[in-house]
C-alpha cells in the first residue's frame, strides 16, 4: 500500500484516524485513567491500534514479508535486553557484534545475494543465479537502519533497552515512515512512544503537510516519470543530446519531488497521530557545495551514516589522509545501501570523491566564484542522478555519451516524447524546488507578502532561513486562511482526480 493510492486515501487512513481518536477518548474516560501509571491509557490503546494498523499497511502488498519483520522486532528486542543488562564490556560488545551481523545478514541476503550469485555465476559459468529468486522486502534497508541504531545507542548508553516489546515493535514498524523514512534513530522517538499529545493543530499542520507532499509527488514526480521512463527505455542511437538532457534534468526533478513529497506526507502523518519525525529535507538543488547537499539531501540517512560509521571510522580526528579514506567509505556505502549494482557504488564514489576534493581546497575557490557554485552543484547532482536511474553501469556511460556528443534522433522528435504539459510542468517544479521558497524568504525578511505563496512548502521554508514559521500559513489575517483552505480542498480534489483516473507509480525509494 502506497501512500498515493486511493485505497490508502479513502479507506486506510480514514480508517486508522478515526479509531485512533476514538480510542484516545475511550482512555481519557476510564475510571482507573486517574492513577500516576496508567495516566496514558489513551497511549497505550492508540499504540496498540496504530501497531496493527502499521502491520495491516505493510502486509497489504507482500504479507509474507512481515515475517521477517517479526523476525527482525524479536531479534533486535532481544539483543538489547542482553547489552543493557551486560556488566562486562567484552560481552557487551560481543552482544553488539552479534545484533549487528544479525541485522546485516538479514539485509544482505535479501539486497545482495542475488547480485552475489550473478558475480559467482559469470566466474564460475554455471547457471546458479536462475536457480533463486530472491524478492526483495520493501522498505528493509530504512527499517533494518532504524533497528540498528537503536542497538547501538543502547551500546553507548544514549538509551535504556525497551524492555516492552510492543514498543520496540511499533517504533520498527510505524507505517508513516515505514517504508522509505526517514530514518528515525530510537532516542528521537523514544519519549513519543509512551506519552505524546494528539492535538488540533497538530492534526491541521499534519494535514496541510500531508496534502502539499501529495501534491509534489502526484502533479509533479508522476508527471515526471512518464517522460523520464520513456527517455531512458530508448536505444542510444535513438538517443538524441536534447532529448538525453531532458531526461536527466527531468529525473532530477522527478526524484526530489518523489522523495521529499514521501517525507512530507510521512513527517505531516506523524504529526496527525501526535508524533514529531525528523526532517528530511532542505532545499538541497540551493547548495552551494556537494558537502551542503549532502546536509540538506536525504539528511536522516547522512546524519546516519555521520552518527554511526563516519564518527566510529574516526571522522576527521586522525589527519587529513584518514578523513579522506573516511568520507570515500561512507560514500561507499552509501551507494552499496542504494543497491549492490555498479551504478550505484558508482554513484557513492562519484560524490564522495567530489566531498573529498571539496576539503581538499576546491571548497575554498567555490566560496569565490559566487552564484556559479550553485551550477557547479546543480551539474555534479545531475551527472550523478544519470548514474542512480540508468538500469546498468554501461548504459549510463552510453547516456553520457549521448548528452555530451551533440546529435539529432531520426527516430524521434523531441515533442514526441516530452509532450508541452510536460514542458510546463517541468519549469513549475524547477521554481518549486527552492527558487519559489528563496524568494518568499526574501519577501518575509523585508514585509508581509503580498500573496499567500501557497506553493512553498513547510519543510523546506521553514528550514531554509526564514524562521519557524509555516509559509503556506504566512498571511495571519481570516482572508488568508480562507484562501489557504480553498487552495488545499482544491489540491486534494485534483490529486484524487489524477490517481483515479492515473497509472500506478510507486515512489522511487520504495525499492530501497
Amino acid at each position: 500500500m502506497v501512500f498515493s493510492s486511493v485505497v490508502f486515501l479513502g479507506l486506510f487512513l480514514p480508517v486508522v484516524f478515526v479509531v485512533h481518536r476514538i480510542l484516545g477518548f475511550i482512555g481519557r474516560l476510564m475510571p482507573f485513567n486517574k492513577s500516576g501509571r496508567l495516566a496514558s491509557l489513551e497511549v497505550w490503546l492508540q499504540n496498540i491500534w496504530l501497531l496493527v494498523a502499521s502491520l495491516l499497511f505493510y502486509a497489504w502488498g507482500e504479507p509474507r514479508f512481515v515475517f521477517i519483520m517479526v523476525f527482525s522486532i524479536a531479534v533486535n528486542y532481544l539483543f538489547g535486553i542482553l547489552v543493557g543488562i551486560s556488566a562486562k564490556k567484552l560481552i557487551k560488545k560481543s552482544m553488539l557484534i552479534a545484533a549487528l551481523i544479525s541485522n546485516l545478514a538479514i539485509l544482505g541476503y535479501f539486497k545482495y545475494f542475488s547480485t552475489a550469485l550473478s558475480l559467482l555465476e559469470r566466474i564460475s559459468g554455471a547457471d546458479i543465479g536462475s536457480v533463486i529468486n530472491i524478492v526483495l522486502p520493501i522498505g528493509i534497508s530504512f527499517y533494518t537502519f532504524q533497528a540498528i541504531s537503536y542497538i547501538i545507542d543502547v551500546y553507548r548508553g544514549v538509551n535504556e533497552p525497551q524492555k516492552n516489546i510492543l514498543l520496540l515493535a511499533l517504533y520498527i514498524t510505524l507505517f508513516p515512515q515505514l517504508v522509505a523514512g526517514p530514518i528515525v534513530k530510537y532516542n528521537e522517538i523514544d519519549t513519543q512512544l509512551k506519552c505524546r499529545t494528539v492535538s488540533s493543530s497538530k492534526t491541521i499542520k499534519g494535514i496541510k503537510r500531508f496534502i502539499y507532499g501529495l501534491c509534489k509527488k502526484v502533479l509533479i514526480a508522476n508527471q515526471m516519470a512518464l517522460v523520464v521512463d520513456q527517455i531512458f527505455a530508448l536505444s542510444a542511437q535513438d538517443l538524441s543530446t536534447s532529448l538525453a538532457w531532458a531526461g536527466a534534468l527531468m529525473y532530477t526533478l522527478q526524484i526530489y519531488f518523489d522523495f521529499s513529497g514521501y517525507s512530507d506526507m510521512a513527517i505531516g502523518l506523524g504529526l496527525m497521530f501526535g508524533f514529531k519525525f525528523p526532517e528530511n529535507f532542505n532545499l538541497p538543488y540551493l547548495s552551494t557545495s556537494i558537502r551542503e547537499f549532502w546536509r540538506r539531501w536525504h539528511i536522516s540517512l547522512s546524519s546516519w551514516f555521520r552518527e554511526y560509521l563516519y564518527i566510529p571510522l574516526g571522522g576527521n580526528r586522525k589527519g587529513k589522509a584518514r578523513t579522506y579514506l573516511n568520507l570515500v567509505v561512507v560514500f561507499f556505502v552509501t551507494g552499496v545501501w542504494h543497491g549492490a549494482g555498479v551504478s550505484f557504488v558508482a554513484w557513492g564514489l562519484f560524490h564522495g570523491l567530489f566531498i573529498v576534493a571539496e576539503r581538499a581546497g576546491l571548497d575554498g575557490l567555490l566560496k569565490r566564484i559566487g552564484f556559479a557554485n550553485r551550477v557547479y552543484v546543480v551539474f555534479v547532482v545531475v551527472i550523478g542522478w544519470v548514474m542512480f536511474r540508468a538500469d546498468t553501469f554501461s548504459l549510463s556511460l552510453e547516456y553520457y555519451r549521448a548528452m555530451f556528443m551533440p546529435s539529432v534522433s531520426v527516430s524521434y522528435n523531441f515533442f514526441e516524447i516530452v509532450p508541452i504539459y510536460s514542458c510546463l510542468v517541468f519549469f513549475v517544479g524547477i521554481l518549486m524546488c527552492g527558487p519559489l521558497q528563496a524568494f518568499v524568504c526574501k519577501i518575509r525578511r523585508g514585509s508581509e507578502p503580498k500573496d499567500f505563496m501557497a506553493f512553498c512548502t513547510v519543510s523546506d521554508v521553514e528550514l531554509s532561513g526564514c524562521g519557524q514559521m509555516d509559509v503556506i500559513a504566512s498571511g495571519r489575517s481570516e482572508k488568508y486562511q480562507v484562501m489557504q483552505f480553498v487552495l488545499l480542498l482544491f489540491l486534494l480534489v485534483v490529486c484524487l482526480v489524477d490517481l483515479t483516473a492515473g497509472s500506478y507509480n510507486p515512489f522511487i525509494y520504495f525499492r530501497f
